[in-house]
């Protein structure tokens, strides 16, 4: 970009972007793909009306194949890979939801050679983000082995179980792990173009945040129905049956095991592969559950909702809250 005065010298104010690959696949999710594209072009056009020096994104939406549907069945122009790397590789989600039809996209002849193409991105030391279901698309390049990441909630059986060497942190919205950067179910599109935004100018992301309205949502953890993930595995089910009938009264792994009809070793085993949780941590996030919807329906006082949860006193429950949802009381009560 050139700034001429008018006078006899010009004066060259060179802005030189972040270049911005955005990998989309046949069926990418809509909602998914503009909400990175919206975002970026909304931090261009905010720096520049702004007046910010040097803080711009180059963005290219880039293909395999000439061209991509999406899973509206909208057409998106795509440009050729070319042989220089981006800065930062962005994968959005492809649109399908759950593990049958997911495991056969992923399958796909088109899928496979985008792998390769991060690969060698990868290689040239871009920044590698993926969202949602595109953190699937990654962890097939096998670039996600050995670190740590976040997926859709739902599909985080299936993620562990098809990536072992992933380590998966799926309650998080946005995991860092080195140069790769993964961002948790479908709106958490956002959250990915924002952090990536962020790391060239906290103030332009906030900006940015501000005029899309988007709300701070450091975790998933809020927004997951585990019920879903429970039902999927009969001891897991009926270790949580048992264990809403204990949330008073503490836990035992002896009493659990004893419940569900397992073993320790086999209902740990379980529960840490559908739900990447151990017993007694998901018993933890029963109380949690429990005690937040407690605050949002019943006048009783912290401490008396603290007791019926299992903790000695507000202060504990409080604690455990900050810590685990990353908001307070105030702000839980707030949304009731």
């Amino acid at each position: 970009m050139f700034d001429y005065d008018g006078g006899k010298n010009a004066i060259f104010s060179i802005i030189l972007a972040m270049r911005v690959n955005v990998l989309v696949l046949d069926d990418v999710f809509d909602l998914g793909l503009s909400a990175v594209l919206d975002a970026f072009q909304t931090a261009n056009e905010l720096a520049e009306m702004s007046g910010f020096s040097g803080e711009r994104f180059d963005v290219k939406i880039v293909g395999v194949t000439k061209s991509v549907r999406t899973s509206q069945g909208l057409t998106v122009p795509v440009q050729a890979i070319g042989s220089k790397a981006p800065d930062c590789v962005v994968v959005p989600a492809i649109g399908f939801k759950m593990p049958e039809p997911l495991a056969a996209a992923l399958a796909r002849p088109d899928i496979q050679d985008a792998t390769l193409v991060l690969k060698r991105w990868a290689r040239k030391e871009a920044m590698m983000t993926a969202a949602c279901v595109g953190t699937f698309i990654m962890a097939e390049s096998g670039l996600l082995d050995h670190q740590r990441a976040t997926t859709t909630w739902w599909l985080s059986p299936m993620f562990r179980q098809r990536y072992p060497n992933v380590s998966l942190d799926e309650s998080n919205m946005i995991v860092e792990s080195g140069r790769f950067v993964t961002a948790g179910a479908a709106l958490s599109h956002i959250d990915l173009a924002l952090w990536i935004i962020r790391r060239t100018s906290p103030q332009l992301a906030a900006l940015t945040a501000k005029y899309l309205i988007v709300d701070s949502r450091p975790s998933q953890s809020a927004y997951a129905l585990t019920d879903h993930l429970v039902h999927t595995d009969p001891i897991v089910q009926r270790f949580e049956e048992w264990a809403r009938t204990r949330l008073k009264h503490g836990f035992s792994l002896d009493q659990a095991a004893k419940a569900v009809g397992s073993s320790k070793r086999t209902l740990a085993r379980h529960m840490q592969s559908v739900l990447g949780k151990s017993p007694l941590s998901y018993f933890q996030s029963l109380r949690i559950e429990r005690a937040v919807h407690l605050l949002k329906t019943d006048n009783a006082s912290v401490d008396e909702i603290a007791a019926r949860v299992g903790y000695t006193d507000g202060t504990t429950l409080r604690n455990l809250l900050r810590r685990r949802l990353k908001v307070g009381i105030k702000e839980i009560k707030r949304t009731s």
